[in-house]
């Protein structure tokens, strides 16, 4: 069986020196058992090296990267393939202009839309839930309001943490509109498998989780000692925001420095980074494409 991905950054060079080679990989990955058509399922085309497939069965022409997170990009899959390398094998990351400084890329921009549209694959769909004993509480989050002159201001995270002996397992984490119960379930529902025991904080919101399915163990007034897991994830979060966006994390952008976090942290024991890479170009091959408009536009 052929290597899923490339294990040192030295056979990564070797395995992506053109970008035919980069086509082919996102061709294996996208399509493992060939060609599939988009409209018409047949499995036989023609295709040339630029990655245009010619259906034989309804004649619709598809390009390789079309419905995936590389869909349009005038950016090589050289540099998307260099760029998601580089965040998933980086402790901190990697910010917008420093990816723009790194490939010499024409604009601020376009670094930004890349990393952007990787934090948006990041988050599988239909990904399993939390489960067992878990931590849960809130945190404070500093970020900047666009056009304040840099006012800051504080966002609601929600932390979930898993309990693992005295480790933890994996976590969730939210932007919160506020702390009111609805948010606070909605995220449990989402995030955490029914029947799991859930150990919080004395806020009264917490209170409806019985109604919902989950156990639950209230600790009034817990801290950083009744609550070690959370606690810690969320000081390593601050500093991870901070060493890698300088703390300056836009609020509107807040939900997926979270999701990149989060799938930095869940992976951080695994032994083969360029396992990392792979998850990752898997992820974007069955992403929906957006645009850097409809990014600046969401909340």
């Amino acid at each position: 069986m052929a290597k899923e991905f490339p294990g040192t950054l030295l056979e990564f060079e070797r395995w992506f020196r053109t970008e035919e080679s980069c086509r082919s990989y996102l061709e294996r990955i996208r399509w493992p058992e060939g060609f599939v058509c988009p409209r018409c399922q047949a499995r036989k085309a023609w295709h040339s090296k630029n990655g245009l497939f010619h259906c034989q069965g309804c004649y619709t022409n598809t390009y390789l990267t079309a419905g995936t997170v590389f869909h349009r990009s005038k950016v090589p899959l050289r540099l998307w393939y260099r760029a998601m390398w580089w965040m998933t094998n980086q402790k901190m990351g990697i910010n917008a202009m420093g990816l723009q400084r790194l490939f010499g890329l024409p604009s601020y921009q376009t670094a930004w839309t890349m990393l952007h549209k990787l934090r948006r694959a990041m988050i599988r769909p239909g990904r399993e839930q939390l489960s067992g004993d878990v931590e849960v509480d809130e945190t404070l989050i500093g970020g900047f309001a666009p056009g304040d002159q840099g006012r800051q201001e504080k966002n609601i995270v929600i932390i979930a943490a898993e309990i693992q002996g005295k480790g933890i397992g994996r976590i969730r984490l939210a932007k919160l509109p506020d702390e009111t119960g609805t948010p606070i379930v909605n995220f449990i529902k989402t995030n955490v498998a029914k029947g799991a025991l859930i150990v919080s904080d004395g806020e009264w919101a917490y209170s409806w989780l019985t109604d919902e399915g989950y156990r639950h163990q209230r600790i009034p007034r817990a801290g950083s000692k009744e609550l070690p897991r959370v606690h810690r994830v969320a000081s390593l979060l601050k500093r991870w925001l901070l060493g890698t966006f300088q703390g300056r994390a836009s609020d509107k952008q807040l939900q997926h420095y979270l999701d990149e976090y989060a799938f930095r942290f869940n992976r951080r024991n695994s032994a083969l980074r360029g396992q990392l890479f792979y998850q990752l170009v898997q992820q974007c091959a069955g992403s929906p494409p957006t645009t850097y408009h409809a990014m600046t536009r969401s909340s």
